[in-house]
């Protein structure tokens, strides 16, 4: 050890932002510094990105590491945790990958049905295990969230201890395990933590979550005092929820379908690990026409309104083989994840004209976050004990909230980090003493790339304002060999007066040249552009808006 080395943490995103967690922890001298990376999450792109299929994080700074990163370690197998893997590892010099078996059986699962995505190795974990990683050791602590085998993760390190909590709450009575391990955090907390980055996301929420257990009798009753049929729509990965609707179910006497890929899949992962034991055989979608209107629930993708999971072909009545009718009900088991809600209004509204019923967590209790609120947050402050609270994933007003109830629970030191902070930790107070490149990119189609590289200024330019193409052919005289043509894409058909937009941007196209000399035209890059802007201009007087134009000059 050298006087130069010192213990940095680098968030490259879900910090200042709820999503596309990934974080770094660094040991040595600043130019040798050595890195481990924790998660490689996604998020997902809003109206404001169109045709944007993924939004990841720019890991420049991280392959500007090169072999000094030593490895990637995934907390548990929610998208915004490991969503990214698949995409950026290629780009990381096939550095290790640690996972649960859970988190490795997703990963194969997603490979497999989306068949483009490079296999990842993976060297398996599993909570108590310890493995070093150049100067860090690190070992698995089980936490208890809405996913099966998430952890937090113990880092020791020459310069102090660290836990980065992951995503985790404390429900004592979970339709899945583990527990939160109290007893591992105590001992932990005795042995000494330097600094906990820890989840702010319910930082605003007063007092405990509820248990999932609360959650199946709510879900019971529910499905007990329907009269038709219920559909249930959750996240796929909360295989703790599935077995809660499964046995609510099960006791009101009613068969189970799955409905939706992703769900299915997740299912398949979890029964190869033994989590669906004692769980009955659902039923396959060919029988759902034959069963009885009260003793059917079907589990659905489609909580967060994606147009094209099942619960919204439901609201479309688009389905082949399954289909609601008047006094059956839908139950959201979900929270609304901002900037979804308008996808979701469309579904209520498509199902509400149908006849059906809608429960959401405002009418009954079906939903609890996976996350902890404020007491449960104190609680892991009383069993850790550490010098330095880093409040992680959320956004500003969640941090901040955590930040000051670290402070209030006697945690003096709360650094204030946002993605790209570079935070010392030790030696010394901790500070933020630069700058890590960050952002995001892009996954769209089979590509991935910036905002400009992939086009999407341009495009987002076109969803407002259309496309106007232009032909234009000179003959050697610098007369019009035949007729521009004009196309216009994305305009409106006629102006205010009913004549047709396409005949006055054409007329556009012919003053633009002819108003230039017969001379002047041998200059094509000058007709091109006067072309453009004409056609801008004609379009601007009679609409208000200036479309994207393309002009094509040719001579013969």
């Amino acid at each position: 050890m050298t006087k130069d080395n010192d213990l940095v943490f680098v968030p490259l995103g879900g910090v200042g932002e709820i999503g596309m967690n990934l974080a770094l922890y660094g040991y040595g001298p600043p130019k040798l510094r050595e890195w481990i990376m924790v998660d490689c999450g996604v998020t997902f792109p809003g109206p404001d990105l169109p045709g944007v299929d993924l939004v990841l994080p720019d890991i420049e700074f991280v392959k500007g590491l090169g072999k000094q990163l030593k490895a990637i370690i995934i907390t548990h197998a929610h998208e915004d945790h490991y969503g990214a893997l698949a995409q950026l590892w290629p780009r990381l010099n096939n550095v290790p990958v640690y996972a649960s078996a859970f988190t490795a059986g997703m990963l194969e699962a997603k490979r497999a049905y989306e068949r483009t995505r490079a296999e990842v190795p993976i060297n398996l974990f599993k909570a108590g295990d310890r493995f070093t990683i150049g100067p860090f050791e690190i070992e698995p602590v089980a936490v208890n969230h809405s996913i099966p085998e998430p952890f937090s993760l113990a880092i020791r390190t020459p310069l102090g201890n660290l836990i980065h909590t992951g995503d985790w709450k404390i429900d004592m009575t979970p339709s899945l395990g583990p527990l939160t391990d109290e007893n591992r955090f105590r001992q932990l907390g005795e042995e000494g933590i330097l600094a906990m980055m820890c989840d702010s996301t319910n930082a605003m929420r007063e007092g405990i979550s509820p248990s999932e257990k609360e959650i199946s009798a709510g879900l019971r009753e529910v499905i007990e005092q329907a009269e038709g049929r219920v559909a249930i729509t959750t996240f796929s990965s909360n295989v703790g929820r599935i077995r809660s609707i499964a046995e609510a179910a099960r006791y009101a006497g009613r068969e189970v379908l799955l409905l939706g890929s992703s769900i299915k899949r997740v299912v398949n992962v979890a029964t190869d690990l033994g989590l669906m034991e004692g769980i009955p055989e659902f039923l396959a979608e060919d029988e759902y026409g034959y069963i009885p209107r009260d003793k059917v629930v079907v589990i659905l993708t489609g909580s967060q309104g994606e147009p094209r999971a099942a619960l919204a072909k439901l609201s479309r009545d688009e389905m082949r083989n399954v289909a609601l009718a008047s006094g059956d009900t839908v139950v959201f088991s979900s929270r609304t994840i901002p900037g979804n809600e308008k996808g979701i209004i469309e579904i209520k509204n498509g199902l509400i004209e149908q006849g059906i019923k809608i429960i959401t967590d405002q009418d009954a209790l079906v939903h609890v976050s996976g996350h902890p609120r404020r007491s449960e947050l104190v609680q892991m402050y009383e069993w850790v004990k550490p010098k330095i609270l880093v409040p992680v994933h959320g956004e500003a007003a969640h941090l901040t909230a955590q930040a000051e109830l670290a402070q209030a629970s006697g945690i003096e030191i709360t650094p204030r980090v946002r993605n790209g902070s570079i935070l010392r930790l030790a030696p010394g107070n901790p500070e933020v003493i630069g700058q890590a490149h960050h952002g995001r990119i892009y996954k769209d189609g089979n590509l991935i790339g910036d905002f400009d590289e992939m086009g999407i200024s341009e495009r987002r330019k076109l969803s407002f304002t259309g496309h106007v193409a232009v032909n234009v052919l000179l003959d050697h005289r610098f007369e019009f060999q035949r007729d521009p043509v004009v196309v216009a894409i994305g305009l409106p058909a006629f102006d205010g007066e009913g004549d047709d937009m396409e005949d006055i941007l054409y007329d556009a196209v012919l003053g633009a040249v002819e108003s230039i000399p017969r001379g002047r035209r041998k200059d094509t890059d000058g007709v091109r552009e006067a072309i453009r802007r004409s056609v801008r201009a004609a379009a601007n007087e009679v609409w208000g808006k200036k479309p994207i134009v393309t002009v094509f000059v040719n001579r013969v």
